[in-house]
């Protein structure tokens, strides 16, 4: 896919189409660049967790837990099921996924040539 390119030639809805996205993108990069959040991503790619599984994996409090999942559920890359008192978080879709791909070939792969 050809990355867009600002031109004069562009109609407003090009523009505002592609200012939509820009704002989006932004969205998501927001909600990733916490290190909490990013590593609850990591361990969601995986399969579905429990808070609880999450805390233990992340040596972290169910406060703060919590309010990182709040912030990956309002951006959309969570969801949410609840199974009795155990509430369990799974990605919404691939982009996670996908974006984690990305950040393990930039910053933490062997070669880096």
């Amino acid at each position: 896919m050809a990355l867009p390119q600002l031109s004069q030639d562009m109609t407003s809805e090009d523009l505002d189409r592609m200012v939509d996205n820009a704002t989006r993108a932004s969205n998501f990069l927001k909600a990733i660049s916490h290190e909490g959040r990013l590593m609850i991503l990591c361990h969601l790619v995986s399969g579905e967790k429990s808070v609880t599984e999450l805390e233990e994996l992340l040596s972290a409090r169910q406060a703060a837990v919590s309010q990182q999942l709040s912030r990956l559920r309002l951006e959309g890359l969570v969801t949410p099921r609840r199974e009795g008192k155990a509430i369990y978080y799974r990605l919404t879709d691939d982009r996670p996924r996908r974006m984690l791909e990305v950040v393990y070939e930039l910053f933490c792969s062997d070669d880096k040539s």
